[in-house]
């Protein structure tokens, strides 16, 4: 007992019980800690990371504070979808200086990172968030109620979207140098954010103006139309008029002058 009373008056026993106390206090928050403020801390480090990423790869464009440069507008309040759409795409970071930034099949960043950066940009200000997946889901033809679904959303299409897209989303040239990419290949996320942020020289199609239903039907109408098998035969790009009117002049006038050689050479 006098050894044991001994080792309670030691000057290391009151660190060792300090250390064993925060040691049980530690294991005890971690383990019932509430399961929010592991979120926020996850988040947190989610947006120092996205924070990380754009300094290195965008800030040298769009400014330490997304504010812009003259070489890259100002990225504040153009919300998570906007830099899902350009940086999930390829199209940023820009490849090299150009009138329209192409999309790339080769990204350079993971999902994980894109979503990382998208938070960031978005905390900066309000702005479009990425879409639901209830509205990117597409839409399968076969019951009347889908089908019905489907051909709203071409009607929507060719009244809003045709006059540079295409009548069947082939794409198609604009003015000074842009064109309207072809839809063929893209993702119905990509598509919705598009249509939500209005990237380059596309008009904005807000929630007020289009909701998320309406753009649902839109991008079920493009799937349903690239998954559509061309009965007709070839389909020349589904450029209309101008590549049949080009495959009749080059292929069908070409076969009439060699018809009508043969015939002289035969006749002579």
């Amino acid at each position: 007992m006098n050894a044991l009373a001994a080792r309670r008056r030691h000057p290391a026993a009151i660190i060792l019980l300090l250390l064993l106390g925060l040691l049980v206090t530690g294991g005890a928050y971690s383990l019932f800690a509430p399961k929010e403020a592991n979120a926020s801390a996850a988040a947190a480090d989610t947006l120092e990371q996205g924070r990380t990423l754009f300094l290195a790869n965008c800030a040298s464009c769009h400014g330490t504070g997304a504010q812009g440069t003259q070489d890259g507008p100002s990225l504040i309040g153009v919300g998570a979808a906007s830099v899902d759409f350009q940086v999930g795409t390829g199209r940023m970071p820009l490849t090299a200086p150009n009138i329209q930034a192409p999309a790339q099949t080769k990204l350079k960043f993971t999902d994980d990172e894109i979503g990382a950066m998208a938070g960031w940009v978005a905390s900066l200000a309000p702005g479009p968030g990425i879409p639901d997946e209830k509205y990117t889901t597409v839409i399968e033809p076969g019951t009347k109620e889908n089908n019905q679904a489907i051909a709203r959303g071409g009607e929507i299409f060719r009244v809003n979207c045709a006059m540079c897209h295409n009548f069947a989303g082939a794409g198609g040239a604009l003015t000074r140098g842009k064109y309207a990419p072809a839809l063929t290949g893209v993702s119905p996320k990509h598509m919705d954010e598009a249509m939500e942020t209005g990237p380059q020289s596309m008009p904005v199609f807000s929630d007020t103006n289009l909701d998320p239903k309406a753009k649902q039907q839109v991008i079920s109408y493009l799937k349903a139309l690239e998954n559509q098998p061309e009965v007709g035969g070839m389909s020349l790009g589904n450029l209309g008029p101008v590549s049949e009117g080009l495959f009749i002049w080059v292929f069908g006038l070409g076969i009439m002058i060699g018809c009508a050689v043969w015939l002289g050479k035969k006749a002579a």
